[in-house]
């Protein structure tokens, strides 16, 4: 493999890493801050790609992006209820909902279980064409994933910095302290679901338009994706400030999207992609645990060569 190709590549993963970040940070928010692994992740995610394709099938590119998000809202406050008011336990009520959107993501599609986007003006066919003819022009990709992760992450930031950030926080940290404040925990968790999946529905439309097309698979794995991302960013900024979190979470879909291109360029069939991501995510989950054990086993060793 030559100099071009490597740097292509890396292009490619850093691309698809940036716009899966999204994503990562949407569970940033529900799982590291409210404490709720949300389910419905691979669902919101082709919920927010079908929409985004069919509004801009439409002639109505820019729309889009709102649209995808205020339908992952829509998602977020479904299993948000389910939660609070209905009384069922967050990871069932991720899977009920995720369940029932792929009936309703194929209705939203047409039917189809696909949607071509290669002749339909999205945001990226946009920016490309006001950037031909630039130093730029091979970068638009990159440029709009940048701007839409900055923006998210600015935006996390300054949210989670209010009141009502702070109690999404406390909420998290201890539901019965909240109740004793005289905050609602049901209002703090549905904001704080709305919020996570709109930023899913957000990553999910700009991959179905970076793609050119929408398949009704393509959210399937991201929950386990983005859950690995998460942990590899906290490995390398998992404390300090929000903002700094909410980097290392970025940080970490670039690197595993980064470790799965290296992976496939083994010439792997194409029935061995899920393996090699369940491999990264049981690294990137053990890791932590494997390492803190060194120290243990090393004293383990020294201390049956002194006996010896």
């Amino acid at each position: 493999m030559d100099i071009s190709s490597i740097l292509s590549l890396l292009q490619t993963s850093v691309e698809l890493g940036l716009v899966s970040s999204l994503t990562v940070l949407a569970l940033f928010l529900s799982y590291t801050m409210l404490n709720v692994c949300d389910l419905s992740t691979d669902g919101c995610f082709t919920l927010g790609a079908a929409v985004g394709a069919v509004v801009a099938l439409s002639g109505h590119p820019f729309l889009s992006i709102p649209a995808a998000m205020l339908a992952g809202v829509t998602s977020g406050f479904i299993t948000g209820m389910l939660q609070t008011k209905m009384g069922i336990d967050s990871l069932l009520s991720g899977i009920i909902v995720n369940t029932a959107l792929y009936s309703i993501n194929i209705a939203i599609m047409g039917n189809s279980s696909l949607i071509n986007l290669n002749k339909t003006e999205t945001v990226f066919t946009i920016l490309k064409t006001a950037l031909s003819g630039t130093s730029m022009a091979g970068m638009y990709k990159a440029v709009i994933a940048v701007i839409a992760v900055a923006a998210t992450v600015i935006f996390l930031a300054l949210f989670l910095s209010t009141r009502l950030g702070l109690a999404i926080r406390a909420t998290g940290n201890n539901p019965d302290m909240v109740r004793s404040s005289s905050i609602n925990p049901v209002f703090t968790t549905l904001v704080g679901l709305c919020v996570a999946n709109a930023f899913t529905a957000l990553s999910g439309c700009m991959l179905g338009q970076l793609q050119k097309s929408v398949n009704i698979d393509i959210g399937t794995g991201m929950v386990t994706m983005a859950l690995a991302s998460l942990l590899i960013g906290r490995a390398f900024l998992g404390r300090g400030k929000i903002t700094t979190r909410a980097i290392g979470a970025v940080l970490g879909a670039v690197i595993f999207r980064i470790v799965y291109a290296v992976a496939l360029r083994f010439n792997m069939p194409a029935f061995m992609l899920k393996f090699v991501s369940s491999v990264i995510v049981i690294i990137a989950i053990s890791g932590p645990y494997l390492k803190s054990r060194i120290p243990v086993i090393k004293r383990r060793l020294s201390a049956k060569k002194a006996r010896a």
